[in-house]
């Protein structure tokens, strides 16, 4: 039996299509997971892209769903249970997920909402938790209008930190404004004193400023680049009093932080902000504004499930009954 799902295609306009891949088989610490829908990040993109998934492989991480096989040896959430999780191959109908990698949805919490979570929630939650977030300190997000950034903001205002968000225009600025920042600057201009914290999503030249405006002892965490601009360090930037730049990637199973992000969410504590959403099979476009930064927030996708082939009912008494399209719906998904 087969599924859709996106896979990677590096002849198709954004190098991904929506194609058919064979239906996945849970392993013993597995459930499977009907999707309902997934959400786009600059990763994906950039992992279609440079190949880093594989020709004809499932492309993304973010999808939201419910069970409908649960796990074989008896851990994880039973069938039925809506859930949203942090996975390879994430865009297909299908998914079989680690037990670990998902946190059930509280109730309140829609799928369309809890999508928006996994990469850019767990990201922004791990990276201020790296840098040593507290009360008090002085954080950096650049970038911060975009799905990283805005969650980045929240949970730093959140900590009782003095949190300054950097967006590359005007237009831009209302997302972290309401999300809590302290100021909102285009770019970096008018920052002078130093941070203690920077949250860096851009790369490139600002990349650098910010490490020239960190603080003694603070910490840049590098957890994107969608500026694609090198950063090139004048000579003895790195010379001084101690500090650090750290790359950063989800490195382990993302249960635990999304279970902390959904009640966040669900109790009004989190916002997710989603910038585009529609069907699935508009991905060319939701990827195209993703890639030029149109879109401020989440990118959401629904995903649209087979039409299944009709098949013959038994007949009755009165000789056969007409044929009728089976339900294309999935069952208990809002």
């Amino acid at each position: 039996m087969s599924v859709r799902a996106l896979v990677v295609d590096p002849s198709a306009p954004v190098a991904v299509r929506l194609g058919e891949v064979a239906e996945p088989v849970p392993g013993p610490g597995q459930v499977l997971v009907e999707a309902s829908h997934v959400s786009l990040n600059h990763g994906d993109l950039n992992d279609a892209r440079s190949r880093r998934v594989p020709v004809g492989a499932v492309l993304g991480s973010d999808a939201a769903g419910v069970v409908v096989r649960a796990a074989a040896d008896g851990t994880g959430p039973v069938e039925g249970t809506r859930v949203v999780a942090l996975t390879p191959g994430a865009f297909a109908e299908r998914v079989a997920i680690d037990v670990g990698a998902l946190a059930e949805l509280p109730a309140g919490l829609d799928p369309a909402t809890a999508v928006g979570l996994p990469v850019a929630g767990v990201a922004a939650l791990r990276s201020l938790r790296a840098a040593g977030l507290g009360p008090g300190k002085r954080v950096l997000v650049t970038g911060a209008s975009g799905g990283v950034g805005l969650f980045a903001v929240q949970l730093a205002a959140r900590a009782g930190a003095h949190v300054i968000a950097s967006v590359g225009s005007a237009a831009r600025a209302e997302g972290p404004a309401g999300a809590g920042a302290d100021q909102v600057l285009i770019g970096l201009d008018g920052l002078g004193d130093p941070v203690d914290i920077v949250i860096d999503s851009v790369g490139g030249p600002q990349l650098v400023a910010a490490w020239e405006l960190l603080a003694p002892g603070g910490s840049v965490q590098s957890v994107g680049w969608t500026s694609g601009e090198p950063a090139v360090f004048p000579p003895y930037a790195t010379v001084g009093p101690a500090k650090s730049l750290s790359s950063f990637v989800i490195d382990s199973e993302a249960g635990a932080d999304l279970a902390v992000l959904t009640e966040l969410a669900a109790e009004g504590a989190l916002t997710v902000r989603t910038g585009w959403q529609g069907p699935w099979d508009r991905f060319d476009e939701a990827a195209e504004a993703l890639h030029e930064r149109r879109i401020r927030g989440k990118a959401i996708l629904k995903v649209t499930p087979h039409q299944h082939r009709t098949e013959p009912r038994r007949p009755t008494a009165a000789g056969p009954e007409p044929q009728r399209p089976a339900d294309g719906d999935h069952p208990g998904i809002p």
